[in-house]
């Protein structure tokens, strides 16, 4: 396997109900992670893009977080109807998803 040229992260943290910071499985995080692993496989894009789940990214109050690298680029307030969007734009053609970036207050 070759090493992919972008690594997302989709945090999928999940608290009790009524927790204060909240938490991005209960913003929808586990649906998007799910729509990344079914355009990763729909795009067959294995080679270039590698999707994997993790705990809390920070501002869990902003979730549902990703986080892509080697840009360190975090979009906050994710649904799965934005994936497509994310995997065309910063995942096949580098370029910033603007309306989806975490503000500079909580990622810069």
């Amino acid at each position: 396997m070759s090493r992919p040229a972008r690594h997302v992260f989709v945090c999928t943290q999940q608290r009790p109900p009524g927790h204060p910071r909240g938490s991005c499985a209960a913003k929808g995080s586990t649906q998007v992670l799910q729509t990344f692993w079914a355009e990763l496989q729909k795009r067959n894009a294995y080679e270039k893009v590698a999707i994997t789940y993790s705990g809390c990214l920070g501002p869990c109050d902003s979730g549902a977080n990703v986080l892509v690298y080697p840009e360190g680029t975090m979009y906050s307030n994710v649904t799965a109807a934005d994936v497509p969007e994310i995997f065309n734009e910063h995942l096949e053609n580098g370029k910033t998803v603007e309306r989806l970036l975490a503000p500079p207050e909580l990622w810069s």
